[in-house]
């Protein structure tokens, strides 16, 4: 966990990396980090996330109530506090909504994690179906999904979450889902429907 400076840097920073990587465009996703005392900061609504300030972040503590920053959190705040609460482990949350997530789920295929990266960082991808967003519904499905240890899970219609014990750790996982999909993508478009990374080989990763 860090303090709530730290992290405001670090959020900004991986706002300005995700746009300019083109994961999202402006206001499209959020992103928070755990606090030391258990609260957390996550953007506020409308927010750019490529031109975060201070103002741009709103505290939220463990019963959902803001008690410091802007005061309009996003939309999507309940699904950073639902998360955070299945998941002990997680500090730090990157929603995002970025093209290739979206189209291999809308073919109706799974993300392939088919290199050692992907195997690394993500292991393997949840899948909730559509609910509107900001409902405490959507929050409630997505968070069961990843309470299993999974760290990364896709939004129906919607986006997708990665999930770190540190903003960088849940900012690279979100760069790996998106390059895990573009790579599902590609191998579906060649007509490969079955390569995978090797699954004897899954459990036996130390490092990247």
């Amino acid at each position: 966990m860090a303090a709530l400076q730290t992290v405001i840097l670090q959020l900004a920073e991986a706002g300005r990396t995700v746009v300019e990587r083109g994961l999202v465009l402006a206001s499209g996703g959020n992103l928070s980090a755990r606090l030391d005392d258990g609260t957390f900061v996550v953007t506020a609504s409308g927010t750019w996330l490529d031109r975060l300030t201070d103002e741009d972040f709103s505290v939220i503590d463990t019963e959902g109530s803001v008690v410091a920053g802007n005061p309009r959190p996003s939309v999507e705040w309940k699904l950073h506090h639902h998360t955070y609460a299945a998941r002990r482990d997680v500090t730090a949350v990157v929603h995002l909504h970025p093209q290739h997530v979206l189209l291999v789920d809308m073919l109706g295929h799974p993300i392939r994690c088919t290199t050692l990266d992907h195997a690394f960082y993500l292991g393997s991808v949840a899948r909730v179906p559509f609910r509107p967003a900001g409902s405490e519904e959507i929050a409630a499905l997505a968070s069961e999904a990843v309470s299993d240890g999974t760290n990364a899970v896709v939004l129906a219609h919607h986006g997708c979450s990665a999930l770190g014990d540190s903003v960088p750790m849940a900012l690279r996982r979100a760069m790996n889902l998106e390059e895990a999909a573009t790579m599902t993508y590609r191998l579906l478009l060649a007509g490969d429907t079955d390569s995978d990374f090797p699954e004897e080989y899954r459990g036996r990763i130390i490092s990247v």
